[in-house]
């Protein structure tokens, strides 16, 4: 009997695990660490997409992330928003973009974030979004965008503008629940 009951929990804690939303893993590279990478999910005929992630930077001497490149873009630049006299402006960074030693550089709506331009195709909402990343010190280094809902403002964040919206909400209908 302590058999099947152990089988019964673990095939119930693989199920609850399974149906946690997934979220990109923390990658390392070098004195590096890259986590939170997303993006929006674009709408039908987009040819641009925002890319997010944090680096942070556990070294004694900085990196700089000079390039970024994808399979699914024709060209992706490594971006930054900021205001200039009461104006947003958008900007590449062509010198690249530095992190310091011991700090760490958030890439989110708003500020620094990456490009993907002339998309091959749609970002769907649970996609996942292969990139790579080229560092001066690090490398290149090879990260997935998890692809959260049009209106995300965060990984994780299901795009929602403060009410439920039913066509949002994860199909359950062939699960069974006891």
């Amino acid at each position: 009997m302590k058999t099947i009951s152990k089988n019964v929990l673990l095939a119930a804690f693989a199920l609850t695990l399974s149906a946690a939303p997934a979220l990109a893993d923390d990658v390392k590279a070098g004195d590096l660490v890259i986590s939170q990478a997303w993006s929006r999910a674009t709408p039908g005929g987009a040819k641009v997409a925002g890319g997010y992630l944090v680096i942070e930077n556990k070294g004694t001497a900085p990196d700089k992330l000079v390039s970024v490149s994808a399979d699914i873009a024709g060209k992706v630049e490594i971006h930054e928003m900021a205001m200039d006299n009461g104006v947003m402006k958008m900007r590449p960074l062509d010198a690249g973009l530095v992190v310091d030693p011991g700090k760490t550089v958030k890439l989110a709506p708003g500020g620094y974030h990456l490009m993907l331009q002339e998309l091959k195709g749609p970002f769907k909402q649970g996609d996942k979004v292969p990139v790579t990343l080229q560092f001066e010190k690090a490398g290149k280094v090879a990260v997935s965008l998890d692809v959260q809902g049009v209106g995300a403002q965060a990984p994780g964040d299901a795009g929602h503008s403060g009410h439920m919206d039913m066509k949002k909400m994860p199909d359950h209908s062939g699960m069974k629940m006891k």
